[in-house]
């Protein structure tokens, strides 16, 4: 059966998932990349720029996994750019180029309408007006049986652990302090709506929780 997932999730000790100020410069916010860090120097991600190399250790083995059986992506439109408001016209496309890293159907959740772009590897991004649980409905069919991954931003997460439809979920937890930006864990009890760490793996860049929905 078809999960909502959440893989590859990094945020800072103190709980941020991104820092302040995002913009076309600064995409994960001021000292957000630091988050990454633990997967900037992965196999994975050298293949993701088209480069040769990288590490293939136990960070490139949460990296990896982090794409298996990904039928489609869910983001939040912060997630999708730096654009507010109305879309001013069509000329934004994401930050990642003529071929983003998805391959599949993304459905990017916003208050204002676009036609779906299609793009270059298999990736078509879908503009979705109707909330999350939409998103999600339109996502699962898309995914065809394959899991459907919500890739951020930090309030779209949590919306949906909130409404508790995560199924299972990957924190990287990088160790240092971002001290402001946008936070996971405020105004949300993970505990009181039944997630539970049932794996701990640390490495050299980062902590890596393993959460599960619990429904007795």
């Amino acid at each position: 059966m078809s999960k909502l997932v959440v893989r590859a999730f990094s945020i800072s000790q103190d709980g941020y998932g991104a820092g302040p100020n995002q913009s076309l410069e600064n995409p994960l916010g001021e000292n957000g990349e630091k988050l990454h860090e633990w997967f900037f120097e992965t196999h994975t991600f050298k293949t993701m720029l088209g480069q040769e190399g990288g590490l293939k250790d136990v960070d490139e083995e949460f990296a990896s996994r982090s794409f298996d059986n990904l039928g489609a992506w869910i983001l939040g439109r912060n997630m999708f750019g730096p654009v507010r408001g109305p879309w001013p016209d069509d000329s934004w496309k994401g930050w990642w180029g003529n071929n983003p890293p998805y391959h599949v159907p993304v459905f990017v959740l916003t208050h204002h309408a676009r036609a779906p772009i299609t793009m270059e590897g298999g990736t078509t991004f879908y503009f979705v007006t109707g909330g999350i649980e939409d998103a999600l409905a339109q996502a699962r069919q898309a995914a065809a049986g394959k899991d459907v991954r919500v890739g951020g931003g930090v309030e779209t997460l949590k919306q949906y652990l909130k409404a508790r439809l995560v199924d299972d979920l990957h924190l990287a937890v990088a160790p240092f302090l971002l001290g402001s930006g946008e936070n996971l864990f405020s105004d949300i009890d993970l505990a009181a709506l039944g997630y539970r760490i049932i794996d701990q793996v640390p490495t050299k860049k980062a902590v890596h929780l393993t959460l599960v929905r619990q429904d007795d």
